[in-house]
């Protein structure tokens, strides 16, 4: 048991769109991220997702509306429902995400920024 610091973590990486596992707490899996631009429209069947943004802005599309993420914010998106995480004006966001361990990174779709594991740094 040790400590984890988010920011030095965030930089261990520059690769966008590509989670990386810091913890695991019972069935979840607590990821970092950095996300530049549009992602994929995509849902989870099974699982919620909540997003911590840590730095910058996060606008989290649905069919509806587009939710505006701050600093120091977070969001949780119900399984089920279809999303679409972005950036704009070509802004790194970088995020804490929480969810299940059999998360799929982009629901049922197959896409060029889909992964299919994430690195434990």
């Amino acid at each position: 048991m040790k400590s984890i610091n988010i920011v030095a973590k965030h930089a261990e990486f520059t690769k966008e769109w590509h989670p990386h596992q810091i913890a695991i707490v019972d069935t979840m899996q607590v990821l970092l991220a950095k996300l530049k631009g549009e992602f994929v429209w995509h849902a989870h069947e099974n699982e919620d997702e909540l997003f911590q943004v840590i730095k910058g802005t996060l606008y989290m599309q649905f069919r509806d509306r587009t939710e505006v993420v701050k600093e120091g914010e977070i969001i949780v998106v119900p399984k089920g429902v279809e999303h679409n995480p972005s950036t704009k004006n070509g802004e790194v966001v970088e995020v804490l995400l929480f969810e299940k361990l059999t998360t799929a990174h982009t629901g049922g779709i197959k896409h060029e920024k889909t992964q299919t594991s994430y690195p434990k740094i």
